[in-house]
């Protein structure tokens, strides 16, 4: 849970400084996730949607409710395994948006 919270802190702490490279990233997901809140919340979805064949990392922006999948190289974030994991963590995924075409 610690290691959570550093991670939340940190993140927070870039995107204060405008330095968002999780999202630029081709293989990055944005999912929208409505009611998460705090460094708990956060924890639970990211064992959930970690937890999903061929992510390679979750990034977590509390204040903006998205959770940010970064997929290995050619991997495809299935929006229904997603939406499952999202749930399964006790929260409901508003929107899912893949990555930009470069």
């Amino acid at each position: 849970m610690l290691t959570v919270l550093k991670r939340v802190g940190f993140i927070l702490a870039l995107t204060a400084l405008g330095a968002t490279s999780a999202f630029a990233d081709s293989h990055v997901y944005k999912l929208y996730v409505d009611g998460l809140a705090c460094p708990f919340c956060a924890y639970g979805v990211e064992k959930q949607v970690g937890g999903l064949d061929n992510v390679k990392s979750v990034d977590i922006f509390i204040d903006e409710e998205i959770v940010a999948v970064t997929m290995t190289s050619n991997a495809v974030l299935d929006e229904a395994a997603a939406r499952k994991a999202v749930s399964d963590a006790g929260f409901t995924l508003r929107k899912f948006e893949r990555p930009k075409a470069k």
